[in-house]
């Protein structure tokens, strides 16, 4: 009786039962995706502080400082203007061009360079990610939340440009909350898929350039959309209508704008396939994200 009392209770067991056992862990391991949201909510407060301080930093150098948030998008809009609007004579089937080019130039970029921070989110903080655990994607949120606080400010200097443009204050200029928003979603989402595409492949951030540029073209920022209509095919055309930077574009201009040429008349229908977009990629991103967890960091 007395050598079964003194007895090891772990003799006999497997490694793997004894960390079983004593609730031990594979290091970098992935976590469920249940417990790695709740990771997330808890670092809520660092992502926040973490893309504050990165929105200081990227002008602390400059003098004009966090204008050039604003100064940015506005420099733009005027190049744009003058290329497609005074030259190439764009603004002609378009009541207010420069609002309706100031709000596609705002809203893209939101979501441009979002992508951009996003390619090296992983690949450009390896001494971070090697030296603190946390939750990898508190990297690409914290990225999004960056450019949704510059959003912010570019959409008070929009508001501006379209009240001196002429357009009235209506009750749909409520409906710009909602649309932010949903591209928000969709924008985090594109963000985490495009840095675990980035952690692997470095090259990522040379050609995303290329594919973003043509992505502006192709979604109606600098012209009028009905262009696609007249120049596509019926399908092409029905192709391009759920293009979902066009939807975002389309949203917000109906609603800062009272006389606006849409592609999509139906509006129910454009709220729709934003709402679809920023589902599956805002939790496709993230669940693609989580997938790679493990390998973030490793050589």
């Amino acid at each position: 009786m007395a050598n079964t009392a003194l007895a090891d209770p772990d003799s006999g067991l497997t490694p793997a039962q004894l960390a079983a056992r004593h609730g031990l862990r594979v290091a970098g391991e992935r976590p469920s995706l249940g417990r790695y949201s709740g990771q997330l909510w808890r670092y809520r407060h660092f992502i926040a502080a973490y893309s504050h301080a990165k929105l200081a930093a990227s002008f602390n150098n400059a003098r004009l400082g966090q204008l050039w948030q604003v100064l940015t998008p506005l420099t733009n809009a005027a190049v744009y203007f003058l290329i497609f609007g005074l030259v190439l004579k764009q603004n002609r089937d378009i009541d207010n061009f420069i609002a309706y080019l100031t709000t596609g130039l705002f809203i893209f970029n939101f979501t441009q360079t979002s992508v951009q921070g996003g390619t090296q989110a992983i690949s450009g903080n390896l001494g971070l990610i090697r030296a603190l655990h946390f939750p990898r994607a508190c990297l690409p949120l914290a990225i999004t939340a960056t450019q949704f606080q510059q959003l912010l400010g570019s959409l008070v200097v929009l508001v501006g440009i379209v009240l001196a443009t002429g357009e009235p204050i209506t009750v749909m200029w409520l409906m710009l909350v909602p649309a932010v928003l949903l591209q928000t979603v969709f924008n985090a989402g594109l963000t985490m898929t495009v840095a675990r595409l980035g952690a692997k492949a470095t090259d990522l951030k040379q050609v995303m350039p290329f594919i973003l540029r043509a992505w502006m073209y192709g979604s109606g920022v600098l012209y009028s959309v009905k262009l696609f209509s007249e120049s596509l095919p019926g399908w092409a055309t029905a192709i391009v209508q759920f293009n979902p930077m066009l939807v975002y574009i389309e949203l917000a201009r109906v609603s800062l704008l009272e006389n606006t040429p849409l592609l999509n008349d139906s509006l129910p229908l454009t709220w729709l396939v934003a709402l679809g977009w920023a589902i599956v990629v805002g939790f496709g991103g993230y669940l693609y994200f989580w997938r790679g967890e493990q390998e973030y960091g490793r050589g």
